[in-house]
Parts: C-alpha cells; sequence; structure tokens
C-alpha cells in the first residue's frame, strides 16, 4: 500500500465504519445519525431527559465513616487472608515486583501495624512510580515512534514518560498532574504535554493538513476519553449515537488545541507541545469529518453536558479547560479517575467500561462505592497514595477471597529478571533496546533492530525498555499490552497456547530457571528440602506445604535420571514451578 492510500486510511475513516457498524445493534438509547451539512445550525439542544443518565448526574452522598463502611451495605466483608497471600499482593500492586525476602522473613509474627509499615515502606519506594505511570502510559497511547510505514523513532518521547514516573513518586495531586498533560506549556511544565504529542502520527504523508486534522482530532477524543470518561471520537463525524455529545461540541472541544504547533513535514512528535499566534487555520467543525470540507466556525468550549459553564471573564484556553476538566464539581472526571483505580487494585473496575461512562458502557455494580470514592479524591486533596493507602488498608482489600489477577508482561519479565540474574534499578534516561528474535528482526527496517551494547542495561525495568508502536515485545504482546495506536482503559487478559509455549520453552525463561538453580545449589549444595522451600519463597512468595516438598523431592529424584545431574534436576523444577499458575497469578 503507498503512502497516500494510507493517508485515506484514517482515524476519521475508521470511526465513521464503526460508528455505523455500531448502530446495526443499536440500543434503546440510540438516535437517528445526524450528519449535517451545518452541525452548529443543527445542533440538537440538550435535555433534562439527557441529564438523568447516571454519569452525569452530582454524586450519591453517601453516609460512611470509610470504604468498608459503603461495602458493607451491599456485600459481607470475608476474613482477611493469610500474611503471605496479603504481602504478595499488596506488593505486587504498589510496585509491580515481588516481595523481598525480608518483609516474607517472619510471618508468624504478623500485625496491622507491621503491613502498615509495609503499605508505607511500597509507596515511598522509587518502584512505585515506575510500576503505576503503565497504567497511565496505556491511557496516554505512550510510545517512541511514529507508527504507520515507516515509523520512525521520537528520539526524546523518553522525557514524557521519565516525567510521568517522577509525577507519581512525587504524589504530585491528580487534578494537578492532569492540568500539566494539557497544559504544562503554557504553566512551566512544558513536558508533560507529552500527553497531548503520544499519539501515532505519519510526518511523511503528502497531504500536511489531513495529518493536521487526523492528529488534533486524536488528541481530542483521548482527551475525552480518559479525563472524562466518555467515546468523544465518536463525534467527529456526526452527532454521537448515544450519548448527547453533538459534532459542534467535539470541534468546539478541538478547538482548544488547534493552535497546536505541528512539526514540519517528515519531522517525528517531540515531548513537547508547542503554541503559535500567527498563522492558525481558524477553529471549525468539519462537515462529515472530512478535512477537505471545513464547515461554520466555532470557538473553544466546553462540553454542553458538563455541570459547570465558563464565566463570561474567563479566557478560553488550554489552561481553563484543564482547570475545567479537574474541578472538584466535574463529577465525570472524578467518577471516571475513581473506577480507574478501583479496577487496577482490583483487576475490574465498578462501572464496566472504563473509556465509557456514556449510555453504551455498563452501570457501576456499587454506584455508592464509586460515588464515595469519586468524593474522596478531593477529599484527600486529589493525593493518588493517600487513596491507594485507603484502599489497601481496607478490610474489602485484604479479604481472603481470590482476585485471580495474572501478572501483566512487564510485571512477568520483571519478576523473572529479579528472581534470575537480578534486576538493574537504574531509573531515568534513554530507552532500553532488547535484543529480538532473528525472526522479528528480519523483517524491522534498518536500524530497527538496533541493540543496547551494554548487556546490564538488558536487565532494566520493563517501563525503560524500548516501546516501538509497531513491533512490541514479544512477550509484551503476547501478555496482552495495548497497541499505542489508541487510549486503552483496560487491558484484555486472554489466555492462550503460545503464552504457555512461550514460558515453557523460551531462552529467556530457561536462563532464569538455570540462574535461580545456579543461587540455590550454590546457597544449598545437595540439600533438596531447603532448595524446595526457598524456590517457594522466592517464585510463590510464601512457605511450602509438606504436600508440596514431597512432591518436589520425587520430582528432583527422578529427573536426576533423565537429566543426568542433580543441577541439571533443580534447574528442571524451577522451570516447572514458573510455568505454575501460583507464579503467573498475583494470587
Amino acid at each position: 500500500m503507498d503512502r497516500a492510500s494510507w493517508a485515506r486510511l484514517s482515524a476519521a475513516v475508521i470511526l465513521r465504519s464503526f460508528c455505523a457498524l455500531s448502530l446495526a445493534v443499536a440500543s434503546a438509547h440510540a438516535a437517528a445519525i445526524r450528519a449535517s451539512n451545518d452541525p452548529v445550525k443543527d445542533e440538537r439542544p440538550i435535555t433534562a431527559k439527557d441529564r438523568e443518565h447516571w454519569a452525569w448526574r452530582p454524586l450519591i452522598k453517601v453516609d460512611a465513616a470509610n470504604l468498608d463502611a459503603v461495602v458493607a451495605k451491599k456485600t459481607p466483608i470475608e476474613n482477611e487472608a493469610d500474611a503471605a497471600t496479603l504481602i504478595r499482593r499488596v506488593t505486587f500492586d504498589l510496585t509491580g515486583l515481588p516481595p523481598s525476602a525480608s518483609d516474607l522473613s517472619d510471618l508468624s509474627d504478623w500485625s496491622d501495624q507491621k503491613y502498615e509499615a509495609l503499605v508505607g515502606r511500597l509507596l515511598d519506594s522509587p518502584r512505585y512510580g515506575e510500576h503505576w505511570a503503565q497504567w497511565w502510559l496505556d491511557l496516554a497511547r505512550f510510545a517512541e515512534s511514529d507508527g504507520f510505514e515507516f515509523d520512525a523513532v521520537r528520539e526524546r518521547a523518553w522525557q514524557y514518560r521519565d516525567w510521568v514516573i517522577a509525577a507519581l513518586n512525587a504524589d504530585t495531586p491528580l487534578d494537578v498532574f492532569v492540568q500539566q498533560q494539557l497544559a504544562g506549556d503554557l504553566t512551566g511544565a512544558e513536558t508533560a504535554t507529552g500527553f497531548l504529542m503520544a499519539g501515532p502520527d505519519m510526518p511523511d504523508v503528502n497531504n500536511q493538513v489531513e495529518r493536521r486534522h487526523i492528529f488534533l482530532n486524536d488528541m481530542t477524543a483521548t482527551v475525552g476519553t480518559v479525563c472524562l470518561g466518555l467515546t468523544f471520537g465518536c463525534a467527529q463525524c456526526h452527532d454521537h449515537p448515544y450519548d448527547p455529545i453533538s459534532q459542534a461540541d467535539f470541534y468546539r472541544l478541538r478547538a482548544f488545541f488547534d493552535a497546536t504547533v505541528m512539526p514540519k513535514e517528515r519531522k517525528p512528535m517531540g515531548p513537547v507541545a508547542r503554541v503559535v499566534t500567527d498563522g492558525v487555520p481558524a477553529s471549525v467543525v468539519f462537515v462529515r469529518g472530512e478535512s477537505k470540507r471545513p464547515g461554520p466556525a466555532v470557538q473553544p468550549a466546553f462540553p454542553r453536558i458538563g455541570l459547570m459553564a465558563p464565566t463570561e471573564a474567563e479566557k478560553l484556553d488550554r489552561v481553563a479547560l484543564a482547570k475545567w476538566i479537574t474541578s472538584r464539581d466535574n463529577v465525570l472526571f472524578a467518577r471516571s479517575m475513581a473506577n480507574r483505580l478501583w479496577q487496577q487494585h482490583f483487576g475490574k473496575p465498578l462501572a464496566g467500561n472504563p473509556g465509557d461512562l456514556g449510555h453504551q458502557g455498563e452501570a457501576p455494580t456499587h454506584p455508592e462505592l464509586l460515588d464515595w470514592l469519586a468524593a474522596e479524591l478531593p477529599r484527600q486533596n486529589w493525593s493518588l497514595k493517600k487513596l491507594h493507602k485507603l484502599i489497601v488498608m481496607s478490610r474489602t482489600y485484604r479479604q481472603a477471597l481470590p482476585q485471580q489477577r495474572r501478572l501483566t508482561g512487564e510485571m512477568l519479565r520483571d519478576t523473572l529478571i529479579s528472581l534470575g540474574e537480578g534486576l538493574n534499578t537504574q531509573t531515568g534516561g534513554s530507552s532500553v533496546r532488547l535484543p529480538l528474535p532473528k525472526e522479528i528482526s528480519d523483517t524491522l527496517l534498518k536500524k530497527q533492530a538496533d541493540i543496547t551494547p551494554d548487556a546490564a542495561q538488558h536487565r532494566r525495568r520493563s517501563i525503560y525498555t524500548f516501546a516501538r508502536r509497531n513491533q512490541r515485545n514479544p512477550l509484551f504482546e503476547l501478555f496482552d499490552r495495548p497497541d499505542a495506536q489508541a487510549s486503552c482503559s483496560r487491558r484484555n487478559e486472554s489466555t492462550t497456547a503460545p503464552q504457555a509455549l512461550a514460558m515453557l520453552n523460551s531462552d529467556f525463561v530457561h536462563e532464569t530457571a538455570a540462574s535461580l538453580s545456579k543461587r540455590l545449589t550454590t546457597a544449598h549444595g545437595s540439600e533438596t528440602e531447603k532448595i524446595i522451600e526457598e524456590v517457594t519463597r522466592l517464585c510463590l512468595s510464601r512457605n511450602a506445604s509438606q504436600a508440596e516438598i514431597e512432591a518436589g523431592k520425587a520430582f528432583i529424584e527422578k529427573q536426576v535420571t533423565l537429566a543426568g545431574s542433580f543441577d541439571e534436576a533443580v534447574k528442571d523444577y524451577c522451570l516447572a514451578v514458573l510455568n505454575s499458575n501460583a507464579f503467573v497469578f498475583v494470587d
């Protein structure tokens, strides 16, 4: 396919097709497609009935002293998990890494005070920001290359990633965190605006007007999805068929970004937004979403479905938009963020689709709990760490019920490295380029398969590895890392045969098993029982049961005959443990 063909395959075309398909399965809330030649003149007013949907009503006032009191109104709270399960759960949750040997050293002497001290250490660790940054980077559709045919590298994109990590570690209030990403270039935090510039792009396309149009539409749709929890992008071609968002609403929101500078032709995006005042095209509605059909002019304005309107004296720039979005009175922002946080801790959100709180999304299973959490965010001065602590200290979180959350690809890789040669905890800086299988590297363009020469860098955390849009790391791709073509509010969690085959046969996992085996035999010689106990503590974060010890002894004894040596038998035992569900799942 040539470049012109790629250009025609624009986000607008794809979205038009998607929205048309959606109408084939229209629900009772769907309206007829409204794709007027004058979307401003024909804009449908928002009615009182439109405002009845749960997501844009005022927050429910909940009379409850704490999170557990809210949960207990609807669901009984079970007994607390044992110490080992809880330590593994909260450590993976807050840092994405397994617990240390010292944290598991005396499970019999466990108390609320020790648990609270552990939570404090985890939140203060630099590993916290490295783990939680990936959650935000998924939303930001972060990658370090353009995508499309040439997938050109964005040499300084990693600076935005490092900004996110540092901001989370510093516990930057969530409202400020988001404001800086929408308008940091206007307020002294310009690297933060990498959020706006992170989407896919085709800098070498012949039609630069079309390039700008597609990129700004993607930027607008992403802000709507991430910050308001609505599928705003569906309104770039016609009025939203389900929610009270008009095409004019979409382009009024886009008007806040119309002065954003695009890099010159054939130049990749940087991590910083720029603003110009001269030669900026007028903000208009594009009829049917087509860049060649500019329609009536529009001015920047907040979405009409919002509960707040600007004051007459307010200057409507990106700073004003950022403050409006993050206002305490914006229930969409508060609900959306509270829902996302709950999902990250419990494996599923309270409202089924975190990127769509509108009519096509699922209503919350526990609306009072969602609204209590949404109100708690500003009560905690938008501190994510305080809300994390509130959640993980609750009896609800500490229940013995299995959560069945699988490690992400990044968590899995980091854990395997920490068990093998040991994790390189260097922070920040240019991304590490990892070796790729030959069958993949042979398909890449010149220099795309370059490898960081220092092998010690290959053991750095996954957050610091180079994120190419068109080629994800094979392990990450197998375990459902999103492709960064669009904002991802909730990762898939597939179960496939290639996942099992990779864990059983890949060189990486075999090397981990060999390193772990050598470590254990060096420490314990041929004392099989001690080796089994140590493998269990390191890999599964708990003590081995007597049944596991006996089964492990029998396996190693048999494997010595088959593998030819005790060391090889221990390696095979380590490989078996690394392939167990108890290892791949948090609890």
